[in-house]
């Protein structure tokens, strides 16, 4: 049976102080996923309890080619905190990070609340705005290596995200072309459509999932709805951006030293 409170613990110090630790799989054996989960909530009731608030949730393993090289049957999701905001355009530093990398996304905001088994339909509905993101994910595990049990409870590897202008819900994110750049170089080209195929599947396997661990997507809350791309690495970028078609740019500058 796992330690599911030092283990979150050690996991929210790692956060914190942008220091890398050795996988939990290595240390207590391998993790249930309902362990994961658990750790991953407790940790994220460390930043709670600091005084941050939920603000929403992400998708992770939203490729399908992604799931079959994984071996997985299901997506999985993590939570996302106010201190993880950053706003488009914004400056962050890059001292508060282990290893960043980058993923262009799309996301929504809710105007209702959102949970359990729901139709393409019902999700839409609950839709209040759609936008063009960036995800900055940031294992804190050594050399980004995991088992799924590590990154259910790290988060995800979620660490800060960027949501570019907020559109109608009845903009079309279903097959958007995307460019994304690090110090003006292309990294990235790809759609929205490789998020299972149409975006607002990971919005109903969102509301699924949370759900069933007793979740209940909120009225202004982000949903990230998952990587259009591969994630390229930050290194000593001082630049990220990205080129969404119609629903426009998004991006943000680096301060700080290089790990």
């Amino acid at each position: 049976m796992a330690d599911i409170a030092a283990i979150a613990a050690r996991l929210d110090d790692a956060a914190r102080g942008a220091r890398a630790i050795a996988q939990i799989t290595g240390q207590e054996g391998e993790l249930s996923l309902a362990d994961a989960y658990a750790i991953q909530r407790a940790a994220i009731d460390h930043r709670l309890a600091r005084g941050a608030t939920l603000v929403g949730v992400k998708m992770g393993f939203t490729s399908e080619a992604k799931m079959v090289q994984m071996g997985l049957t299901d997506q999985i999701w993590g939570r996302l905190t106010s201190d993880m905001v950053v706003a488009n355009g914004a400056s962050i530093d890059r001292d508060r990070f282990i290893h960043p990398r980058v993923e262009p996304e799309v996301a929504v905001r809710l105007k209702a609340p959102l949970a359990g088994e729901v139709t393409r339909e019902e999700a839409l509905a609950a839709v209040d705005a759609v936008a063009a993101a960036l995800e900055i994910i940031d294992s804190r595990y050594e050399n980004f290596r995991f088992a799924l049990g590590d990154v259910v409870a790290d988060n995800a590897s979620s660490s800060a995200f960027v949501v570019g202008p907020w559109l109608p819900a009845t903009t079309d994110v279903a097959d958007v072309a995307m460019a994304m750049r690090v110090d003006d170089v292309v990294v990235e080209t790809g759609s929205s459509a490789a998020i299972l195929g149409d975006p607002i599947r990971s919005l109903v396997a969102a509301a699924r999932l949370a759900g069933a661990a007793g979740l209940t997507l909120q009225p202004g809350w982000t949903i990230m709805l998952g990587g259009a791309t591969a994630a390229a690495a930050i290194g000593s970028a001082r630049a990220v951006s990205l080129d969404a078609a119609h629903l426009g740019r998004v991006g943000f500058t680096i301060t700080g030293g290089v790990a």
